[in-house]
């Protein structure tokens, strides 16, 4: 049986399990994040190659492209798969195919971009043309595509009965991965913006070389999988309470050096305690309840829920059109069958997802790539913007987190579809804009609060609704197409909108002071949310009976098995 690694007989120690897989991947999330970071070096950017702020939004849209454009991560999983599948699933070498070959082209991308940013903002190489810069700025975002990938769908193959929760905790880390990276950059540099770029270029690529070995899949499901799993949320939920402190001390009351290093050194500890999950659940393993499965039995992509999907699905064809409108190889494929990427292209579910997160997330990324801009026209310090940008980070961790376990938490319960949860987070959003737009005193803190937290919840529920419509095995190529209408909605949003009302606001000077800079850039972004809660809402009623006659009674069946 060691050789087939289905079951703890063939996990090689404490190493070769999928809790290390787990803890290795939200070390590599931690780290992944790069791209919200974005107000931090934007300044120096803006500055050090003379860009507008058109120009410098122009710049951000690509670093949205490239971080959501994730179609070529999700098809090299699905073609890695197939080298993994023929050295059996957890197999203890990491160079039989799998999700590291993910990471490594992710890690080379990573610093193919950074690097020459960091030269060019430093003047060690010739000021680049503004398409060049774009092109790097893409490059350096586009790796976070692949190390997310890798990570989040070899999550949801490890935990197909607890896929919310799990996207959640991934989901969560890579929000967090700004605010911690901030930390990093703070202590070591003492906030030289270059050097914080030159960091980028090498930290997020050395960890996950070091790391991407221990990313398999592996088949054995535990009876306390909820329970430690519970576990790393708890430890996410800590490093989070804990980033937020500081940041707010910091806003309070600058920290000095020997304070500074103080704080790092407790979140490096933090940061190591997924290590100590592996750890003690290694050692009570209860090999009673393990559920082996063999390859013959499943395919590697698909676990127990999926299974019990399948054989549920005829259910509710009787009462409810399929999802598989259109063929493309065989008739009317059903909602929670595998569906390519071709035939989930051929439903309305998969548009009316696709419209919500280019008004949702869209919206979300035009705030947080402009926050620093909206501060300083609103009068806040550089100091005050800088908590604005790390203080985001702890919003979306809690949104993404808290979006796919409160999800898990009524689905399992009652049956709650998870297209509810987000239209009432889009709804919420539409109102943090409007909040922003009002300009009054504290309204930039309040509305980002609303807005990170409901942007995070639709990076959490986007790929589980993904996984559960249409299937897992091409869930790495269907979510990162839909992931692709943010961008989309974040150029709209903040060239064509945000962009233009500023320079035209700004009467041909640099700046623009008050709320008239941004308030009416805000209150069309709210409408646009709007328009994706009411998406959202329409395809909650087209899924319902789906959620509640298969999904549901799929996990009931899991559970007790």
């Amino acid at each position: 049986m060691r050789g087939k690694g289905a079951g703890p007989a063939g996990e090689a120690g404490v190493l070769g399990s999928k809790w290390a897989a787990t803890a290795a991947s939200v070390w590599i999330q931690c780290m992944s994040g790069s791209s919200y970071c974005f107000g931090i070096y934007s300044p120096l950017l803006k500055s050090s190659q003379g860009y507008d702020q058109s120009t410098l939004d122009s710049v951000a849209v690509f670093k949205d492209v490239g971080a959501n454009a994730g179609l070529l991560s999700g098809l090299l999983y699905t073609l890695s798969s197939s080298f993994r599948g023929r050295g059996g699933v957890g197999n203890s070498r990491c160079w039989g195919g799998g999700p590291w070959i993910v990471h490594a082209v992710g890690a080379a991308q990573c610093f193919a971009g950074y690097f020459p940013m960091w030269l060019a903002v430093t003047g060690l190489v010739p000021r680049p043309p503004v398409p060049l810069m774009c092109f790097y700025m893409f490059i350096a975002a586009h790796a976070q595509t692949f190390f997310n990938t890798a990570n989040v769908v070899t999550a949801v193959q490890n935990f197909p009965s607890n896929r919310g929760t799990v996207v959640g905790i991934m989901k969560g880390f890579l929000g967090l991965s700004g605010a911690i990276l901030i930390q990093i950059y703070r202590t070591m540099y003492g906030g030289r913006a270059s050097n914080f770029l030159l960091m980028l270029a090498l930290l997020p690529t050395v960890l996950p070389i070091l790391l991407m070995c221990l990313v398999r899949v592996h088949q054995a499901t535990s009876a306390d999988d909820k329970q430690v799993l519970d576990s790393f949320s708890l430890v996410s939920l800590v490093v989070a309470g804990y980033l937020m402190f500081v940041i707010i001390w910091e806003n309070i009351q600058p920290l000095t050096l020997a304070a500074r290093v103080v704080v790092f050194t407790v979140l490096l500890l933090l940061l190591a305690s997924p290590l100590a999950v592996v750890i003690r659940r290694k050692a009570r393993e209860p090999r009673s309840l393990q559920l082996e499965t063999s390859s013959q039995e499943r395919t590697p992509l698909k676990g127990a829920t999926a299974e019990a999907l399948e054989r549920g699905s005829d259910r509710v064809e009787e009462d409810e059109k399929p999802a598989g409108e259109s063929s493309y190889g065989r008739l009317a494929l059903s909602r929670g069958e595998d569906f390519n990427i071709l035939q989930a292209l051929g439903t309305l579910d998969f548009w009316l997802l696709f419209l919500a997160m280019a008004c949702g997330m869209g919206s979300g990324l035009a705030t947080v790539n402009n926050i620093s801009q909206v501060g300083s026209s609103l009068g806040y310090t550089g100091i005050q913007t800088n908590g604005l940008v790390s203080l985001w980070s702890i919003w979306n961790f809690l949104g993404r987190f808290g979006g796919g376990f409160v999800s898990d938490f009524f689905l399992q319960l009652r049956g709650c579809a998870r297209p509810l949860f987000m239209a009432i987070t889009l709804a919420t959003m539409s109102l943090g804009h409007g909040v922003i737009a009002s300009g009054v005193s504290g309204s930039l803190y309040a509305g980002s609060v609303l807005v990170g937290i409901c942007y995070g919840c639709q990076w959490s529920l986007m790929p589980t609704i993904t996984s559960e419509i249409f299937g897992v095995m091409h869930m790495g190529t269907i979510f990162n197409v839909v992931a692709a209408a943010s961008p989309l909605g974040s150029y709209l949003l903040s060239v064509r909108v945000i962009g233009y009302i500023y320079d035209l606001e700004a009467s041909g000077e640099k700046t623009c002071v008050g709320t008239r800079c941004f308030g009416l850039s805000f209150l069309i972004m709210a409408c646009f949310a709007a328009l994706g809660a009411a998406a959202s809402l329409v395809l909650f009623f087209r899924t319902r009976r789906f959620y509640r006659q298969v999904v549901f009674e799929g996990l009931r069946r899991a559970s007790a098995a």
